[in-house]
């Protein structure tokens, strides 16, 4: 059974950096897509960015030109950069890889919480 294990998560002030860092238990073939997603109480899971096996990026409206999404294929990695954090981006952060086989896997979440 495939695990993704994030870490990265943390407290943080106002203006402040996180890297989130998402690593499989074991080499997954053929991944498509690897996502991180946040998700607050009460509210669902949105996409927050996510980058294709051929490096294409996309991110949410509100983490443009503050979040920086990575990958390392040979590590079956992904990675989040987070910088000039606002107290909005608190959440509980998952990553997501999925295959070209249509398989999802998730993560367990790593809680980010930015707060003076």
């Amino acid at each position: 059974q495939v695990q993704l294990v994030e870490s990265g998560g943390g407290l943080v002030q106002p203006g402040g950096s996180l890297r989130l860092s998402c690593v499989a238990s074991r080499i997954i073939f053929s991944i498509r897509r690897m996502g991180w997603y946040r998700q607050v109480p009460g509210k669902q899971r949105d996409l927050v960015a996510a980058i294709t096996s051929g490096g294409m990026t996309i991110y949410t409206d509100s983490v443009k030109d503050r979040f920086t999404i990575s990958r390392d294929n040979a590590k079956n990695t992904a990675y989040l950069q987070m910088n000039s954090l606002r107290p909005e981006d608190t959440a509980v952060y998952y990553c997501k890889f999925s295959t070209i086989n249509a398989l999802d896997y998730w993560g367990q979440g790593t809680q980010v919480t930015v707060a003076s």
